[in-house]
């Protein structure tokens, strides 16, 4: 199924391989975004697209050897062997556990390190995006590294405890530590985390903080604090995101949004699509959705998970809590995709609505000039083919969005 799946994606790889190949804009795009940026990002996107195909290959190859080949319950007994070596009791199974994936995260840095170093210092420096030095790219591996040696073990420590103490009600457990474990990564993570990796700076006073605390201020919206992140340090793509739960909301602006809008208005129409999914509660319908789905994916693990067959199958002797999850997610492969292809139609829908709602708070014609800032200053591409589009993004075309706003009589702004 991997490789029939591998075969499916490579052919909506190529399909839109050759929308990007097209060498002129959709009609609805002529006159609105301009022939330089055009060239600029079919340039970038075609660059790109030649990268996927190299990295998927070299992916499903690794993938398929290491499955065809046993590589995976070779590796379990020789990082319980490494275990014993170091004079530890590879009979604990968190031991052993840990000892498994401390191999794993080195052989994922080994064969990722390559792939990162050409993305982002020879195409994403080749089209004027990459703004971060060798140094800085191998400080945040390093900070990640650590981060992960901090908090991964008493995590999959508390993991197998749970799988090994859950009886009947395992599922349920097992979703309870992952629901609190996901409360508390969102609340510590822009607060302790992220300042590790970028600068958080209070947004200065002036015309812009004044007109997104005003607009937050009419939908109640409750911001306590706005930042402004200094992206530009890495990259020259911009974004804009908020967070928080409750009654402590917080809006992030890149540094580059800021530089790229020169109108005003422009970042404030963006930042009122934010406010829409938070007002029309995408946000929680989606965290509500990713809860059922976590608990549906426990429920599965627990039918697999003593069914001894099904481990030996895999080459495996004994039946780790954690290889169980493995091959766990193997065997729901074809489900992941088709849960995968509806959110994305989900996702799609709210990103509609939410673009509606910034044009009823009259938002309409700066919105469309955001819109196309964004999609000309990230290079974005501007011919997509839709069953590529329909599969893969979570976000609707420009050209969609575009004649979406345009469309007074819209379905999808009622």
């Amino acid at each position: 199924f991997m490789i029939l799946m591998y075969i499916f994606e490579t052919y909506l790889d190529i399909r839109q391989h050759a929308a990007l190949k097209l060498p002129s804009l959709p009609k609805s795009l002529e006159g609105v975004v301009s022939q330089e940026k055009f060239e600029r990002s079919r340039s970038y996107s075609l660059d790109k697209s030649h990268f996927h195909f190299v990295h998927e290959a070299v992916t499903i190859l690794m993938d398929t050897t290491i499955l065809f080949f046993g590589i995976l319950p070779w590796f379990w007994k020789k990082s319980g062997e490494l275990a014993v070596y170091m004079g530890l009791n590879a009979d604990n199974e968190i031991i052993h556990t840990l000892s498994f994936l401390a191999g794993v995260m080195i052989w994922s840095q080994i064969t990722d390190l390559p792939f990162s170093l050409y993305s982002t210092f020879v195409i994403e420096a080749r089209h004027g995006f990459n703004k971060q030095t060798v140094w800085l790219f191998f400080r945040d591996m390093i900070k990640g590294i650590f981060l992960s040696i901090i908090i991964g073990p008493p995590i999959v420590a508390a993991i197998i405890v749970i799988v090994q103490k859950g009886g009947p009600y395992l599922a349920i457990y097992l979703w309870g530590f992952m629901f609190v474990l996901s409360i508390v990564m969102m609340t510590l993570y822009p607060i302790l985390i992220a300042p590790l990796f970028n600068k958080f700076t209070p947004l200065p006073e002036g015309n812009l903080r004044e007109k997104i605390e005003k607009l937050a201020g009419t939908l109640k919206f409750p911001l306590k604090k706005l930042f402004v992140v200094d992206g530009s340090t890495r990259s020259s793509h911009s974004n804009a995101y908020m967070y928080g739960f409750f009654n402590n909301k917080r809006i992030v602006l890149y540094d580059t949004l800021i530089q790229q809008c020169k109108n005003e208005d422009e970042v404030v129409a963006v930042i009122a699509h934010e406010l829409g999914h938070w007002k029309l509660n995408h946000t929680m319908y989606s965290f509500i959705a990713v809860q059922i789905l976590t608990l549906l994916q426990f429920g599965g693990y627990t039918l697999v998970r003593n069914s001894k067959d099904l481990f030996q199958s895999y080459g495996f002797d004994t039946q780790p809590v954690l290889i169980g999850l493995i091959i766990f997610q193997h065997t729901v492969i074809p489900l992941q995709h088709l849960v995968s292809f509806g959110l994305n139609l989900v996702s799609r829908a709210f990103e509609f609505q939410a673009d509606a709602f910034a044009k009823k708070l009259g938002y309409t014609k700066e919105l469309r000039a955001g819109l196309v800032k964004l999609q000309e200053e990230n290079l974005s591409s501007m011919n997509t083919d839709p069953l590529y589009s329909a599969y893969h993004y979570s976000h609707p075309p420009l050209v969609e969005r575009l004649a979406a706003l345009d469309d007074t009589e819209s379905k999808k702004e009622e």
